[in-house]
């Protein structure tokens, strides 16, 4: 009886390590972090610049403590090595500048993607990000791409900025750079203005996390949410959903062809490689 006891727990063990292992293989199948297959492309000589936020506290209004948080990885790695593998110089800055806090829960094994490990052995990208440039010391027009990443963090900051919401603007008004987000990150956009002061982003198509992911995850603390606050500036919001809106995906590129927003974490890699299209395609014309 012992011995059928010993063998089974045995058997317990050996299958619970099994599945631990085969976790991440599970929820990337259910849909988390699909892998992209379009189009790549060839673009030396561009230049991107890649923009987080710098609060690293998922805290309550009014508190000061909670736990740690800031830009989700893969929504700052995706972008960085689409650019990078593209050919372009890629810079990375935050809204404070210098180290950027990177949400300790999005590398965990079971979530962290290829580009996250490819990070954790890079100290380039290490270097950039503990050494981020401050938003107010970039001119934002020398970029043919901006992008702008997401995660918790970003619902305290980029949405409050006054130099962010300014730099969009010039951005814009040099009608060189394309304009990305991805999730939490179109936050960057709801207070830029066009010359006549209304919101620059009003009547345009654009996306980013739903209410329903939100809510789904527990997150409701954060000052800002990204679908409530494009769709209270007068942005025309698309999504897709799913069982959970945590393994759907969208992207959207306006009608004007200078903004291009994806849903949430899945959407990093589509959203860069289509700024590279609207870029090489400009390129060809």
């Amino acid at each position: 009886m012992k011995k059928k006891l010993l063998i089974a727990i045995g058997a317990l063990l050996v299958g619970g390590v099994t599945l631990g292992f085969s976790l991440p293989t599970i929820v990337h199948s259910l849909g988390l972090h699909p892998t992209y297959r379009g189009e790549t492309y060839e673009l030396p000589g561009k230049r991107a610049l890649i923009i987080t936020t710098s609060h690293g506290v998922l805290n309550a209004p009014g508190e000061s403590d909670g736990p740690p948080t800031g830009v989700m990885a893969s929504e700052f790695t995706h972008p960085y090595y689409g650019f990078l593998d593209a050919g372009m110089r890629v810079d990375v800055a935050s809204i404070k500048g210098g180290p950027i806090p990177v949400d300790p829960q999005t590398l965990n094994f079971i979530i962290r993607t290829p580009e996250d490990e490819r990070y954790l052995e890079d100290p380039a990208l290490q270097a950039k990000v503990k050494n981020s440039l401050r938003i107010d010391d970039v001119d934002f027009t020398q970029y043919d791409a901006i992008f702008i990443s997401g995660g918790w963090g970003a619902a305290y900051d980029l949405g409050y900025s006054d130099a962010l919401a300014k730099k969009v603007s010039e951005a814009y008004y040099a009608k060189n750079p394309i304009l990305g987000s991805v999730c939490h990150g179109a936050l960057g956009f709801i207070r830029a203005k066009d010359r006549d002061g209304n919101l620059l982003i009003a009547g345009r198509k654009m996306t980013g996390v739903s209410d329903k992911q939100v809510h789904e995850l527990g997150i409701d603390v954060t000052p800002q949410h990204p679908e409530t606050e494009l769709r209270r500036a007068g942005v025309l919001y698309e999504s897709a959903t799913a069982f959970r809106d945590l393994l759907a995906t969208h992207v959207v590129v306006d009608d004007e062809q200078r903004f291009v927003t994806g849903q949430n974490q899945n959407s990093g890699h589509e959203t860069a490689h289509k700024m590279m299209e609207l870029i090489a395609r400009r390129s060809r014309s």
